[in-house]
């Protein structure tokens, strides 16, 4: 992972019209662990917002946001149980803006990564930032520690990101 600040960063290139992301975390938690909270009802509020996940492919994800988001309102694309989750971060007419959630067993812990494909606009750096943030979130939550979004790091990482998309993108 290329890291621009402390703790901050990931792999960022054109493809297309797209822009492919990839932000990963190691974890000292089990992959059936990290599973769990990645696709269980019940602790997706805890890292995300509050929804609901059908444990299935072709499942609905569906995920509030309240009036700090746009509602999501999908269907899963892929299903590998503790292996592989993909779905689009997106509902109705919104561009798509598809997900995927590796985990990858190392040693007694998890490497997680999440691969982002979005489209090429001027929202990129705030996506990454926003999953950034969620993803302090979830290692925080696997922690058993309850953390609010942290608007101070997403912040951090808006600048970071939008520093990274404008060296990789402007090509």
């Amino acid at each position: 992972m290329a890291m621009n600040e402390p703790g901050i960063g990931g792999l960022i290139e054109k493809t297309g019209d797209r822009v492919r992301v990839q932000l990963e975390r190691e974890t000292g938690h089990a992959p059936e662990q990290v599973w769990q909270m990645l696709t269980d009802s019940v602790y997706l509020g805890q890292w995300l917002a509050p929804g609901s996940l059908e444990p299935r492919e072709g499942g609905r994800v569906q995920v509030d946001f309240g009036n700090s988001g746009t509602p999501i309102d999908c269907l899963i694309q892929a299903w590998q149980p503790n292996r592989l989750l993909a779905y689009s971060w997106s509902a109705g007419d919104t561009p798509e803006r598809p997900l995927t959630w590796e985990l990858i067993p190392r040693g007694q812990g998890t490497l997680l990564t999440l691969t982002l494909s979005l489209p090429l606009d001027g929202l990129v750096a705030i996506s990454c930032a926003g999953w950034d943030s969620h993803l302090e979130m979830l290692m925080a939550a696997l922690e058993g520690i309850s953390i609010s979004f942290p608007a101070a790091r997403f912040r951090q990482a808006r600048s970071v990101f939008e520093r990274m998309v404008q060296e990789r993108l402007a090509a």
